[in-house]
């Protein structure tokens, strides 16, 4: 049996919809105030980053949330805008305005993988406090114990670069060939392939990506089979 397997979340474990509607508009609708009220605070790693990557030292938090907000409409993955969003949406999980959402074949997966001592690992491009608000406020019930740990653009990097998954097997301590990446994004499968991990492919019906040879692609959890090929 694998000895770790990592997961994907936007299109894999989720709807890509829940995802930019829901975390996105949410994000979205809250960021100005959010950017004002906490200059000092939590914002203020989040203006520094965002002045830094635009080019734009002397830019004050208004034009800074546009920036952010055009990022959100493009899913550039930057890393302050998911700090800011990780931030605003913690707030969201925490009084039931934001659920995981996941796709049904998902939570009994994980559960049996979890039930067979396989370990499980999540790496999104979403923060790290997303990642976990994801899945201890899932709409079924809190699926964040089952996870052992988490990995996002900041304690991982970019998910197109081979180094990144190389970072991740280090961290978790597992030869890269133990570890198997599922994920709906060819070119995230084929990253995870150059550093020598194993991977299969989602695609499901509505969602954005498609499938691309060379990769081992199914329509569901109940398809994957994690014993070693």
């Amino acid at each position: 049996m694998n000895t770790a397997i990592v997961l994907d979340i936007e299109g894999t474990t989720s709807p890509t919809r829940a995802v930019r509607e829901d975390l996105y508009g949410y994000t979205r609708e809250r960021l100005p105030q959010w950017l004002a009220e906490h200059r000092d605070d939590a914002a203020a790693p989040v203006l520094a980053g965002v002045r830094e990557l635009s080019g734009r030292a002397a830019a004050g938090s208004g034009e800074i949330a546009e920036i952010l907000c055009g990022w959100l409409d493009s899913d550039v993955k930057a890393a302050p805008l998911k700090t800011a969003q990780g931030l605003i949406c913690g707030e969201g999980f925490r009084t039931g305005a934001l659920h995981g959402e996941f796709f049904p074949d998902v939570p009994a997966a994980l559960w049996a993988w979890h039930a067979a001592d396989a370990k499980l690992y999540v790496y999104s491009s979403g923060s790290v406090r997303n990642q976990r608000d994801w899945f201890t406020f899932a709409r079924g019930g809190d699926l964040s114990g089952l996870i052992s740990g988490w990995f996002d653009l900041a304690n991982a990097g970019p998910k197109r670069e081979p180094g990144s998954y190389t970072a991740i097997a280090a961290a978790i301590g597992v030869r890269a060939q133990r570890i198997l990446f599922v994920s709906d994004h060819p070119d995230e499968l084929d990253a995870a392939v150059a550093a020598g991990w194993r991977v299969v492919g989602l695609t499901r019906a509505g969602e954005p990506n498609s499938p691309r040879p060379p990769h081992h692609w199914v329509g569901s959890f109940a398809e994957i089979d994690i014993e070693d090929r």
